[in-house]
């Protein structure tokens, strides 16, 4: 008879926190990426700009926008910290995640050989039954 894994409601459980610290961290990195892409982006536009100052109202402008741009790469560069630190702190969590569900699947693994085992076992006590009582015979009439 077959035994059922007691911890299984556990297991499933853990692979279940496993799979979502898995996809927090996959978020993370998503967001991570994009903020650098955007951050690349500013930084390719802001050197893209000509400084050709034809005008003191356009000198004014051109030191306005450069400004500007300057103000929103520090915030960018802010967000990416922050996107940082959550990546690293989603990490922690997936290998914490993934810690407490690798000793339950190990427990699983060990209990399936030990149940295949007492199968095994079950199954050869059965054929050392038959091959010690002989084979019985069933037919009538053939009794020497």
């Amino acid at each position: 008879m077959a035994r059922t894994f007691r911890l299984a409601g556990l297991l499933r459980l853990r692979q279940v926190q496993e799979e979502q610290a898995a996809s927090d961290l996959a978020a993370a990195n998503t967001r991570a990426r994009e903020n650098a892409a955007r951050q690349n982006r500013a930084r390719a536009a802001l050197g893209g700009v000509g400084a050709d100052a034809t005008s003191s109202n356009v000198l004014y402008a051109i030191a306005a926008a450069r400004s500007s741009s300057r103000s929103m790469l520090a915030e960018l560069e802010a967000v990416d910290q922050r996107n940082q630190q959550t990546v690293t702190a989603a990490a922690a969590a997936y290998a914490s995640a993934r810690a407490r569900s690798l000793g339950l699947e190990k427990l699983e693994a060990r209990h399936i050989e030990n149940q295949n085992a007492d199968d095994v076992a079950a199954q050869q006590a059965v054929v050392d039954e038959i091959a010690t009582n002989g084979p019985k015979n069933t037919t009538s009439g053939d009794t020497p």
